[in-house]
C-alpha cells in the first residue's frame, strides 16, 4: 500500500473551517466481553452529538483478540489492537490490561462506559494539542478502489519538538454483529466506528532529517462500505505516547 505524507516542521497552515480541536479518544473493546456493549454505546453517542464544546471527538473503536478462546471470535479484533493496548498499560504503569478501556489523546485512561469521565478529560484534552494536521484525499487516477492521501503536520505550540510517529487509522461506521456465543450470546451489537486498518505511515525527527515526502495510495477492499469509511491521521510522541494533533477524511 502507499500512502502520501508530507511531514513539514514550521510550516504555516491555513485554519480549516471547523475550528473544534479534533481529540483521539480510542476504545479497547471486544464483542465477547458482556459489559462492553455499554461503552460501544457511549463512543457512538458522543462521535455523533459531539457533546464537549470546542472539540470534536474521533472515535477509534479498537477490537482486541484475548476474548476470542471464550465462546465468541470478534470478527473485528486483531492481535495488534492488544498490543497497543500493552503499549499503553506500561506507559501508564498499569498492573493489567482490561475490556471496556478508554483512552483519550493517549494520555488518561479509565473504565469505557464512564460518560463523566469521558467528558471532563476530553474536554481537557482540547487544551493541550500542539500539531496541526492537514489532511486532504483524492481517487486515485487510474483506479478506483485506491485513495490517494495527502498530509502536512506542522507543530507551531511546540518550541522543543520531540520524536513523533504519524499513524493511519482506516475506521468503518455502522458496523454490527449477531453474536452467537459468549458472553453476549444472541445479542445484536451496535457499534462506533471500528478501526479496520491501524498503522504507522510516517516519522518526524525532531531534528528534521526526515522532512520530505512519502508518496503511497490506500487500496479499500470491497467488503468495507465506502460511504461508511473515514480516515484518520493523529502524530503520537513516541516515548509518551501523547497524540498532538489529528485530523480526518471521508473515503467516500
Amino acid at each position: 500500500m502507499r500512502f502520501a505524507l508530507l511531514a513539514v516542521l514550521g510550516l504555516t497552515l491555513l485554519q480549516a473551517e471547523d475550528r473544534r480541536v479534533p481529540v483521539i479518544v480510542e476504545l479497547f473493546t471486544s464483542e465477547g466481553c458482556s459489559s462492553c456493549p455499554p461503552a460501544d454505546l457511549l463512543l457512538s453517542r458522543m462521535e455523533r452529538s459531539q457533546p464537549v464544546a470546542g472539540a470534536r471527538v474521533i472515535a477509534l473503536e479498537e477490537h482486541v483478540d484475548y476474548w476470542n478462546q471464550l465462546g465468541w471470535v470478534d470478527p473485528f479484533s486483531a492481535p495488534h489492537y492488544r498490543g497497543r493496548q500493552n503499549d499503553y498499560a506500561l506507559a501508564f504503569h498499569a498492573e493489567n490490561i482490561y475490556t471496556p478501556q478508554m483512552v483519550v489523546s493517549g494520555q488518561v485512561q479509565f473504565i469505557g462506559d464512564d460518560s463523566n469521565r469521558a467528558y471532563q478529560v476530553i474536554g481537557a484534552a482540547k487544551q493541550n494539542q500542539t500539531t496541526l494536521v492537514d489532511l486532504k484525499n483524492a481517487a486515485n487516477a487510474k483506479d478506483p478502489d485506491l485513495v490517494d492521501l495527502a498530509v502536512q503536520v506542522t507543530s507551531p505550540k511546540n518550541p522543543k519538538p520531540r520524536a513523533e510517529d504519524v499513524y493511519l487509522a482506516v475506521t468503518e461506521k455502522e458496523l454490527e454483529s449477531q453474536v452467537l456465543g459468549g458472553e453476549n450470546a444472541g445479542r445484536r451489537l451496535r457499534h462506533a466506528p471500528v478501526v479496520r486498518s491501524f498503522g504507522i505511515i510516517g516519522r518526524i525527527d525532531p531534528n528534521g532529517s526526515n522532512v520530505g515526502q512519502i508518496t503511497n495510495t490506500l487500496r479499500l477492499p470491497h467488503e468495507w462500505k465506502r460511504e461508511n469509511l473515514r480516515a484518520v491521521v493523529f502524530v503520537q510522541e513516541h516515548d509518551t505516547l501523547r497524540i498532538t494533533g489529528a485530523a480526518t477524511a471521508d473515503l467516500r
